[in-house]
């Protein structure tokens, strides 16, 4: 129970998408000029990793890696299905964000109007596909722990979206020079959030 919960916190904080890697950016500028819409898009990317990260690792598992497939067959000990994993992936990535859209569609049509052409977009944002890369990666040993990572990666990816949400809806009140409005200051303002989450770097789990 350790581990998973110290995968949690660390994809959260240490391992952010946003701060540590720099997945996702393009939807994370695009739409983070409100804190409603952000959220919105924030609980649908933490819906996908939550859902897609376990149901990649469990192909991986069972089908993809070297030897994986030896349960149907003794004969197919020997098959490495792991060069497949990105088509793989992508085309799970893509089937679960159509559900997901129509799921916004049905139950929340002013968010699905607000983000447009972002929501569908969540297929090739590239902190989805990065989420089961790195569990591959990583080899984490259970579906709970892949699990907890695929969580832990969307929470920090909301945090991420609506605290630079926050901070832009402020700035509009505030007396930026002009050469920084906009996608300027919203840069600076997100290397200075990466460099905050860095001291969770010494944080020991």
């Amino acid at each position: 129970m350790g581990d998973i919960v110290s995968i949690f916190i660390r994809s959260i904080f240490i391992d952010n998408m946003i701060f540590a890697y720099f997945l996702g950016m393009c939807s994370y500028i695009a739409v983070s000029k409100s804190v409603k819409i952000s959220a919105g898009l924030g609980v649908a990317v933490v819906s996908m990793l939550l859902i897609t990260v376990p149901v990649n690792y469990l192909l991986n598992k069972y089908v993809l890696s070297s030897g994986a497939l030896a349960w149907i067959s003794e004969d197919l000990g020997g098959v490495d299905l792991s060069f497949l994993s990105f088509i793989v992936f992508i085309a799970v990535i893509a089937s679960i964000v159509q559900i997901v859209e129509m799921v916004v569609e049905r139950f929340a049509p002013a968010l699905y109007s607000s983000l447009g052409i972002f929501l569908p977009l969540i297929a090739v944002n590239c902190a989805i596909l990065g989420g089961s890369l790195f569990m591959q990666e990583r080899g984490y040993q259970t579906l709970g722990q892949a699990a907890a990572f695929g969580l832990g990666s969307g929470v920090g990816w909301l945090l991420a979206i609506v605290g630079i949400a926050a901070i832009r809806e402020k700035l509009a009140y505030s007396n930026v020079p002009e050469p920084l409005r906009g996608l300027g200051i919203t840069f600076i303002i997100t290397g200075l959030m990466g460099i905050a989450f860095m001291g969770f770097m010494g944080v020991k789990l």
